[in-house]
């Protein structure tokens, strides 16, 4: 925006919608739901930040993004300077500008949403992330001075994978030990390619590679690696296994063929690629009525994947673990 905007002007901008792929047809792909803003909408949705002198937003994030200078930076059209901003605060911004649940954590802490919407925080840390994947060589991101340590993070999801991020910016030698046979943890194995596409995933962890991360596949520590192996070659070791077993309920039939945990169910359709069977390896029972026990983000993810599947009407009952489906 060439000029800037009283507070009385900032508060007559709408909210900037996001536009999504029509239900008719996003119910028979696997394709991402959510396309995101355009620039100009962005841009104009930056405007409705009132940038407060106590911004309460910042403390509603988990890892304390400056909120309003990157999204001060967008507003300015400085979208260079707002990529660096925000990847200073958070090594996986394209990937939380999806995930996030915005709406209970800053978002929910923003002054505007006391008297009708609050600034799309999500929405501009997606636009700014996706900006800062296709535009690498404008960010100009210099690597530190190494300071000759060694550190041996155990896990490549998003802990791990943030881990790094902070590590390498201190100039550290930073390897990341995997077991699957693809960086991402959960965001490639759990998170459906409809709401978080993998492709997302593959272009932050290449940003980490490039910034110096090693990211080593196929190694399970405790069986290709011991600690006291690592502690050998590192100076310091960072576990981050994760939570990937998932949690059952220990009642009868819960063994039975057809029921699955929504581990493996993702797992399978996700990170094995079960939807493209059988051009893929991997298959998965599909049925043309289903239940989903637990009714938070895992169950849902569950039952619109099988959605992709069948059309049919599927029921969602909110009670038990929402791991186990």
């Amino acid at each position: 925006m060439s000029e800037k905007l009283t507070t009385k002007q900032r508060l007559q901008i709408g909210r900037q919608p996001m536009s999504e792929q029509d239900p008719l047809i996003r119910n028979t792909n696997f394709n991402e739901v959510n396309l995101g803003l355009p620039e100009k909408a962005a841009l104009l949705e930056a405007e409705r930040c009132l940038q407060c002198k106590d911004p309460k937003c910042v403390a509603g994030c988990p890892v304390m993004v400056n909120i309003p200078r990157f999204i001060q930076l967008l507003a300015d059209g400085n979208l260079a300077e707002a990529a660096r901003s925000l990847l200073d605060d958070n090594a996986l911004p394209a990937v939380t500008g999806r995930v996030c649940p915005q709406e209970t954590q800053c978002e929910v802490e923003c002054i505007r949403g006391h008297k009708g919407l609050p600034v799309a925080i999500g929405y501009l840390e997606r636009f700014v992330g996706d900006w800062a994947s296709g535009h690498a060589a404008a960010q100009n991101i210099s690597r530190p001075a190494p300071t000759g340590k060694k550190v041996a993070v155990v896990g490549a999801g998003p802990g791990g994978l943030t881990a790094a991020g902070e590590l390498v910016k201190c100039g550290h030698e930073v390897t990341v030990f995997e077991a699957l046979h693809k960086p991402g943890g959960v965001l490639v194995y759990g998170i459906p390619e409809f709401r978080l596409p993998k492709k997302i995933v593959q272009d932050e962890v290449a940003r980490l590679e490039q910034a110096g991360v090693k990211i080593v596949c196929n190694t399970v520590i405790g069986r290709t690696y011991t600690l006291p192996e690592l502690r050998e070659q590192f100076d310091a070791v960072f576990i981050a296994n994760g939570a990937g077993l998932p949690v059952f309920m220990n009642v009868p039939g819960e063994n039975l063929k057809g029921v699955y945990s929504a581990n493996e169910y993702l797992t399978r359709v996700n990170l094995m690629a079960a939807y493209q069977f059988p051009r893929t390896d991997t298959p998965v029972l599909k049925g043309k009525r289903i239940a989903t026990i637990g009714g938070g983000n895992v169950a849902m993810d569950s039952a619109q994947t099988h959605g992709g599947f069948v059309r049919d009407r599927i029921s969602a009952h909110p009670q038990g673990d929402a791991r186990a489906r």
